[in-house]
């Protein structure tokens, strides 16, 4: 599979670029959209939970935006992942190229809109006042588990979704849930200790977490939470290419 995506980067890159572009290509904000999704999101959050429910956390508005932004990489690119296969019919059926292809380039997309986002997540740090310390460090290699696991669960579901048209309402339920039990508006450490065992069974919420540690609060992230969210992104991404590797003949019919 790497050798596949590697051989066809080029049309990996095509691909991701014009998806990109195609998505804001008839609003009239453009690429500005991909920017104000999480800004007004945190706008609607902040108001409920700084204000009506006062939050003891500091930099709250900094703790919430980037979490939207993390959880939004993840749902975008997920659900992106999960059509890449169907929304493509031509190149599945006319022309031959591995379509492991398609899903890396749909994760390409969301990691290109993630980019965007980080960096005004930046913005907002520099206009706030909080300058990073030296722990920044340990959050690239936690950027990139969590692309790792974007790219694993869109295999998963973009190889499913193809027979079974279902997966993306089921997908779009488990999305909803996951939102609140990742972290996104809350911190772990206010939770009891059973509870917050219980929630870090979740990749996403312990990433939400190790990010926040070494961004905003000068913490190095805790080894026990990078190797278990390495590993749950790594035998996902096993089962993914196990699961693909099966179906795949199929494809062009299902499609």
């Amino acid at each position: 599979m790497i050798k596949n995506i590697w051989n066809y980067r080029h049309l990996v890159k095509r691909l991701a670029i014009t998806d990109f572009k195609v998505r804001y290509k008839n609003s009239i904000l453009g690429f500005f959209w991909s920017l104000l999704e999480p800004l007004l999101l945190l706008l609607v959050l902040y108001v409920v939970f700084a204000h009506v429910f006062p939050s003891v956390q500091e930099n709250y508005h900094l703790f919430l935006l980037i979490g939207i932004v993390l959880w939004d990489f993840f749902t975008k690119g997920t659900s992106m992942g999960l059509s890449s296969i169907i929304s493509k019919p031509g190149m599945v059926r006319q022309i031959y190229i591995p379509r492991e292809v398609l899903i890396f380039s749909s994760s390409l997309t969301a990691l290109m809109m993630a980019i965007l986002e980080v960096a005004v997540f930046g913005f907002f740090m520099a206009v706030s006042g909080v300058m990073p310390t030296s722990t920044i460090v340990y959050f690239p290699p936690v950027f990139i588990v969590l692309f790792v696991l974007v790219f694993a669960v869109s295999l998963i579901l973009g190889t499913l979704n193809t027979y079974f048209r279902d997966v993306q309402y089921i997908w779009a339920v488990v999305l909803q849930a996951g939102f609140f039990a990742s972290g996104v508006f809350f911190d772990f450490e206010t939770l009891p200790e059973d509870v917050r065992t219980i929630l870090f069974l979740n990749p996403l919420a312990r990433i939400l977490h190790m990010s926040r540690q070494s961004i905003l609060y000068d913490t190095p992230i805790s080894l026990q939470d990078f190797i278990f969210v390495l590993l749950i992104s790594i035998l996902m991404l096993l089962a993914g290419y196990l699961l693909f590797r099966k179906l795949e003949p199929g494809f062009a019919e299902e499609v």
